[in-house]
């Protein structure tokens, strides 16, 4: 695995979402009750950012604010339409305050 720093923990506030990029990928973070996670920063229904969606941190749902896709941050599952394929997830860890993906894979 290749974890790389791609922002620090300050610039993802808790119950936000920040688009970053790695390994020539684009990937969301976002931080649920201090557990940050990564996954595509495309909707996989349109080329759209999800991160400028609406993260809901109960659900841990991401919903694309273009045309209403939502998926599980967790697991990248599409969970209602339009969307019928699922987005990459990218392992995640914190360390000394900074975010580190393994966008490698």
């Amino acid at each position: 695995m290749a974890f790389v720093k791609v922002a620090s923990l300050a610039e993802v506030p808790e119950g936000e979402l920040l688009g970053v990029e790695s390994e020539g990928k684009r990937i969301c973070l976002a931080n649920v009750d201090g557990e940050v996670y990564a996954f595509s920063d495309v909707c996989s229904h349109r080329d759209f950012p999800l991160s400028n969606g609406e993260l809901d941190t109960d659900e841990c749902t991401v919903t694309c604010e273009w045309h209403g896709a939502q998926f599980d941050i967790r697991s990248g599952e599409a969970l209602c339409l339009p969307a019928t394929r699922p987005i990459a997830v990218y392992p995640c860890r914190v360390e000394n305050g900074e975010i580190h993906v393994d966008a490698s894979g």
